[in-house]
């Protein structure tokens, strides 16, 4: 930990921003968490002040400090599924006065975000992330009660913000009279390639470039058993392997860990960066069935890591992959991919790694996201028009 910056902004005046909608930094696991540590300590180098809020589980708990970013501590209500909306509120209250910007990630409480923009006079910023109201955990109240908070996302804040162009394009041609929505991706670190050869995959008994790799939760719209099922019918020596917390609690985990063996592995989650890095640098394929988000972390991970990908076939994946990946939408056009994978020479992987690593130099690395969030937040509280530079 260290103490509270300096102010000074860069490329303005120093800003005071607030992110809102995380259980905290530093970052655990999920991608929320990692795109605020990611983005605020990058403001924070650039001069501005940065709160980043986190759950506690009481009240009372005094700031704390991570690389210059404060962490405010916000107790998260015991109120069942509606835990989360409350802690957001919470801290949208507590968040009413000393900001220029508030940040909320996640619109599960976008109508509370009406407050502070519209009686409180803040800026107020959303960030729509994917498709959250189709996701499969949730159940059909839920659903219906997201859906509506993505028509009141297009309203509340003062502007909306997607991480992939198709989202933004969606919401562009759904909500056309709602708020600006600016796109600005998600982001990637890339690891060192010569770091390749140095991780031990002795604990999963697996072989450097020996197997096909999967880092997904089990829902439905991650198509995990289509994966599993288009390995089955594929047929090769390489043993699939699925990161992924799968626990015999629903119907559709029961089935999958049904199908586990020698040639599919559900190894668990892996929580330390360091080990799920391992296993995607010695991986010989990443397949990624994702569906519903949009830019992806799991799959910039890969691309960053140089993986040969084969990514489900829908727009949120194309935009990011482009051509360094082949594409999947049944289990035998995955099993048809595998097998072409598998046939590839040496030279012609290390042409999709540079490739796919290149993709993310260009387009993802954090800095530039940091430098792009900086601008438009400029640009906001400056009260210039932004919305035509991101529309």
């Amino acid at each position: 930990m260290s103490a509270a910056p300096a102010a000074g902004g860069q490329a303005g005046r120093a800003l005071r921003v607030a992110l809102l909608g995380t259980r905290g930094i530093p970052a655990g696991y999920g991608g929320f968490e990692t795109f605020a540590q990611q983005l605020a300590v990058r403001l924070v180098r650039r001069g501005h002040q940065v709160t980043v809020y986190a759950e506690a589980d009481r009240q009372g708990l005094p700031d704390t400090w991570y690389e210059g970013v404060r962490i405010r501590h916000v107790q998260r209500p015991r109120w069942g599924a509606a835990s989360v909306i409350g802690y957001d509120c919470r801290c949208l209250r507590d968040a009413r006065q000393g900001y220029d910007l508030l940040y909320m990630l996640g619109y599960g409480a976008a109508w509370a975000c009406w407050w502070n923009r519209r009686i409180l006079g803040q800026k107020v910023w959303l960030n729509v992330d994917g498709l959250e109201w189709a996701r499969s955990k949730w159940g059909h109240l839920a659903r219906v009660y997201l859906r509506a908070m993505e028509w009141v996302s297009s309203r509340a804040p003062t502007r909306v913000l997607a991480d992939a162009q198709a989202i933004a394009d969606r919401y562009a041609r759904l909500y056309p009279r709602g708020v600006p929505c600016s796109f600005i991706a998600y982001g990637a670190e890339l690891p060192a390639v010569s770091s390749r050869a140095a991780h031990d995959l002795s604990r999963w008994n697996l072989r450097t470039g020996e197997y096909v790799l999967v880092v997904a939760r089990p829902e439905p719209e991650n198509h995990v058993l289509e994966i599993v099922e288009g390995h089955a019918r594929w047929g090769g020596d390489w043993p699939l392997v699925v990161v992924g917390d799968v626990r015999p609690v629903t119907p559709y985990q029961k089935r999958l860990l049904a199908l586990a063996g020698d040639k599919v592995r559900f190894i668990g989650g892996v929580y330390d960066a360091g080990l799920l890095t391992g296993l995607r640098m010695g991986a010989g394929c990443h397949v990624h069935g994702h569906s519903v988000g949009g830019t992806n972390p799991s799959l910039l991970e890969a691309l960053a890591c140089g993986n040969v990908v084969v990514a489900h076939d829908n727009p949120f994946n194309r935009e990011v992959a482009r051509d360094a990946a082949h594409y999947f939408q049944t289990s035998q056009q995955l099993a048809e991919a595998l097998e072409r994978v598998r046939a590839l020479t040496a030279s012609a992987r290390q042409a999709v790694a540079a490739r796919a690593r290149g993709i993310v130099a260009q387009h993802y690395t954090w800095d530039s996201i940091a430098a792009q969030y900086e601008n438009l937040m400029h640009a906001e509280c400056a009260g210039i028009a932004a919305g035509a530079l991101h529309r």
